[in-house]
Formats: structure tokens, sequence, C-alpha cells
């Protein structure tokens, strides 16, 4: 995984590209389904979808969560403001612990698989400050961790041989 948190114009940007050896139609049905999301979250999130089933991700779905963040129990609200399947869908943060957060999921085939690009702007409370010493480093451990079970999930190892 190539992995970067830098300035932007407007706050800040993370971009994460992950190669996985699966379809992108694999790759998108497996992050299109909100539950996964509870998945490749870290325990320490304590996240939970409050969202009743059937969760149907379309343009214009609302998605509720529940996650704890650093002690602090939040909810957070998204809407997935474009829908594109196979290709890209983008949840936007209506309410939540950022100041904004929308994050493009971008799906594109290559010769082994698939490119999993995401982009997430962002905007924290107390700026450039609190995002180096704590939002940054809990998005690294965030993607690490969900690279490492997306992983698990869509690229299970072989037994025997």
């Amino acid at each position: 995984m190539e992995l970067t948190i830098n300035r932007a114009e407007r706050g800040h940007l993370l971009v994460a590209k992950s190669r996985i050896s699966r379809s992108v139609e694999e790759v998108f049905d497996f992050f299109g389904n909100a539950h996964n999301l509870e998945r490749v979250t870290p325990p320490f999130l304590r996240f939970e979808i409050l969202t009743p089933d059937p969760v149907i991700m379309r343009q214009g779905a609302l998605l509720d969560y529940r996650l704890n963040l650093r002690g602090i129990p939040l909810h957070w609200r998204s809407e997935i403001t474009v829908w594109e399947p196979g290709r890209r869908f983008v949840d936007t943060q209506l309410k939540g612990p950022y100041r904004w957060w929308v994050h493009e999921h971008r799906f594109e085939p290559t010769d082994s698989g698939t490119l999993m690009t995401d982009r997430v702007e962002y905007g924290v409370p107390g700026g450039a400050l609190v995002n180096f010493l704590l939002v940054g480093p809990d998005l690294r451990r965030i993607w690490e961790y969900r690279e490492q079970e997306m992983r698990r999930a869509l690229e299970p190892r072989q037994v025997g041989g």
C-alpha cells in the first residue's frame, strides 16, 4: 500500500493506493457492501453500523455509524454522493468528528487485478497541529489495519500445496 497524508489547498488530503489480485467487480462489491466497513475498521474505534438492513448502496443513500474516538462516543452520518458501480463511489460526511470528510473510492482494472485508490479530503478542528499530532497518525493506523483486513478477505492464503 502506498499512503500519503498531506496539507491540501483546503484542509488535508489522504491518498492510499492498493493493488489487489482480484477483479474490479469483486473489489467494488466488497467495498460497496456497507457491512464490510465494520470488518475493515480497527477494533479500537468500536465502529458499528446503525443503519437498519437492508443497506442499499446507491447515490443518495444515508449511512449512520457509531464509533469511539479517543474515548469519545460519536455518531457519524454519511451520504453516498456518487455511485458508479464497478468504477467509483464517494461518501461525504454529513455529521461526524471532522469539519468535512469527502472520501472517493476508485477502482481501476490492471493486468494483475485491481488498483484501488482512496482519496480523502478532510478538515479537522484545531487544524494542522491536531492533524499532525493526532488525526494523521490515527488515519495511518486505520488504513494499515484496513489494508490487512481487506487482503485477508479478498486474497486468502492458499492452504496445502
